[in-house]
């Protein structure tokens, strides 16, 4: 099942994708689940697949503006340095533990919306990453129990102002300037995505592949990132931890490669969706 948040003549929704249309979630459930938040708090998966195999009122994909997958997040938990490839070419020492830090949803643009280059900077690099959708609550969660806890998978762009970020040793402001992340088109389920199978992840800039690796080459792994993050904190439903990007960034590059207005960049995760966006000027 694909779920996905977007709005239609200007008025906020959510639905599931079927074919090329875009069943009204809110609408079938006569209001009582107004987000896909919302949604993942109240219901289970099946019974979510219930609700989108009722039919409905329906709309075609291409008349929707999609927003970010789940517009409202509790918390956007981002890993760093989680292949080793890129935690080689950042000339970074192995840690025990993974690397975290924090997006706010504020940040964040959906699939076919502007990323924006920043007044403040002309070095706004791309991180194609894959976002995992907490579905189920839990803390202190052993990783044997942890794929019980997660919804969907969808694409992710990280996107990063690196000279905000390299402003000190702490990255938030290179991480949160308004649409320079990006995170959709859809989340494809966890019943259509078997617990632990190997996905591949590829970036594209205007074309050309800038990176490509699979979730084998994660340093930590699914389960234990969400096994270590309900450790600190509780994990609700909503919460997306964005789970790393591969080598290939554009600021390590020689000579550097940031992304310019008018590029167009692509976030494929295979088997779930591309994720498109265009960059403009703020």
């Amino acid at each position: 099942m694909k779920l996905l948040s977007y709005s239609f003549q200007g008025i906020p929704s959510w639905g599931a994708l079927v074919d090329d249309r875009i069943v009204d979630l809110q609408a079938a459930s006569r209001g009582r689940l107004p987000t896909l938040r919302a949604a993942l708090s109240s219901c289970g998966l099946a019974e979510l697949e219930r609700l989108a195999a009722s039919g409905g009122a329906s709309i075609a994909l291409a008349e929707a503006v999609l927003l970010p997958v789940v517009p409202d997040p509790p918390r956007i938990f981002c890993v760093g340095l989680n292949y080793e490839e890129h935690r080689v070419e950042a000339k970074r020492e192995r840690t025990g533990h993974p690397t975290l830090f924090l997006r706010v949803g504020a940040s964040q643009v959906g699939h076919g919306q502007a990323i924006v280059l920043p007044r403040e900077s002309s070095a706004l690099d791309y991180e194609g990453e894959i976002a995992v959708v907490i579905g189920r609550p839990g803390r202190r969660i052993c990783e044997a129990d942890a794929w019980d806890h997660v919804a969907g998978y969808a694409p992710y762009n990280d996107g990063s102002v690196r000279d905000w970020q390299s402003h000190t040793t702490q990255w938030t402001p290179g991480k949160n300037f308004p649409a320079t992340g990006a995170f959709g088109p859809w989340m494809v389920t966890r019943g259509d995505v078997s617990d632990g199978q190997t996905l591949s992840l590829t970036t594209r800039l205007n074309g050309q592949t800038v990176q490509h690796a699979t979730t084998e080459q994660l340093i930590f792994p699914i389960p234990r990132l969400i096994s270590y993050i309900s450790s600190f904190t509780g994990l609700e439903p909503g919460d997306v931890i964005v789970t790393g990007t591969p080598g290939g960034v554009g600021f390590k590059r020689q000579p550097p490669l940031f992304m310019r207005p008018g590029d167009v960049v692509e976030v494929e995760v295979g088997g779930v969706a591309t994720l498109v966006n265009e960059v403009r000027a703020e």
